[in-house]
């Protein structure tokens, strides 16, 4: 990592709710609510968006683990808000702290945690898993 990476860093994301990302969309009929897995999909953008400054040239960050307790439903049109804070730094492994509120509420909170690796070497396994 270039920059140094520091406990407390934080990153906000800030996105509106869209049909295509409700539960509807993703299957469960006649929830037009905002998706948790499109939830968790937000989470990574700010995590990633978190710690990119300070990786090095070459470097990439995958998602490893995701704990989320997804409690208030945000209807489309609403500005959902993403707040990711590093809380855990061991290595090449990133934990961060989830909070998430729309425009009235807190709706989500929980835990994600990211892994720094070199691209070439990322690659380089799934050229072995292909092959």
């Amino acid at each position: 990592m270039s920059a140094k990476l520091d406990i407390g860093r934080s990153y906000s994301l800030q996105s509106r709710v869209e049909e295509w990302m409700t539960a509807a969309k993703a299957g469960n009929v006649g929830v037009e609510a905002l998706s948790t897995s499109m939830l968790v999909q937000l989470v990574e953008n700010a995590a990633i968006h978190c710690i990119e400054p300070a990786l090095e040239p070459g470097e990439v960050t995958l998602g490893t683990h995701v704990d989320l307790e997804h409690h208030k439903p945000v209807p489309v049109g609403f500005i959902v808000r993403i707040e990711v804070e590093i809380v855990m730094i061991d290595g090449p492994r990133v934990s961060f702290a989830v909070q998430v509120f729309d425009e009235q509420e807190p709706v989500a909170e929980g835990t994600h945690e990211r892994y720094v690796i070199e691209r070439s070497k990322f690659l380089s396994r799934l050229e072995e898993k292909l092959s």
